[in-house]
């Protein structure tokens, strides 16, 4: 009777660390303000925890407001968060977009098994792994090739219908002329 105990307190003890890591996972939303209407994303700081933390950072400063979704492939991918050059109320350079970041630092890769499915929030960088900062994109549709590549951050709960609006970019990098921008960005719950 004794061991039937224990093992009953072991799950319980295991139930909590779950229990704690979903209530506080579900504690992280992220709302992108559209001009066709708002999106909100469920944040992952169970998964990347370094770079949901800077994403937070970044919008709790207003960083994230007006920033233009510079690289946009119809079919793959709605990108933006270029806090540098990106903002079109002050210092966008369309020239420049996509090579800026914020004054924080990089952050190291945080791969994970969570797959590149449409909704999907992923972070950008460059080719060096640990470099990502301030940018992140928006799954269209899913991209498996992307898996334990680039690191995922979060997943599009609701208003994947005005992703789906975004005005989308030419050629084969994507780059948009007269981009759609993130209006205003805030962070609670759900």
């Amino acid at each position: 009777m004794k061991l039937f105990y224990l093992a009953f307190a072991g799950v319980l003890y295991l139930a909590s660390f779950a229990g704690d890591a979903l209530a506080q996972s579900a504690d992280h939303y992220l709302t992108v303000q559209l001009k066709n209407g708002p999106v909100v994303i469920q944040l992952m700081p169970d998964v990347a925890p370094k770079h949901v933390a800077q994403i937070e950072a970044l919008a709790k400063k207003g960083e994230y407001d007006n920033v233009a979704f510079h690289r946009v492939i119809d079919g793959f991918m709605a990108q933006t968060g270029d806090v540098k050059y990106g903002n079109m109320e002050k210092g966008f350079d369309a020239s420049l977009a996509g090579t800026g970041s914020s004054d924080m630092p990089d952050i190291p890769a945080e791969f994970s098994k969570t797959p590149f499915v449409r909704g999907t929030v992923g972070m950008a960088r460059s080719q060096d792994p640990n470099s990502a900062n301030s940018q992140f994109f928006i799954m269209f549709a899913d991209g498996s090739f992307l898996n334990g590549q680039y690191t995922v951050v979060g997943k599009v709960v609701s208003g994947m219908e005005n992703v789906d609006k975004i005005k989308r970019g030419e050629g084969q990098n994507g780059e948009v002329k007269n981009p759609d921008r993130m209006i205003k960005v805030t962070l609670g719950k759900k």
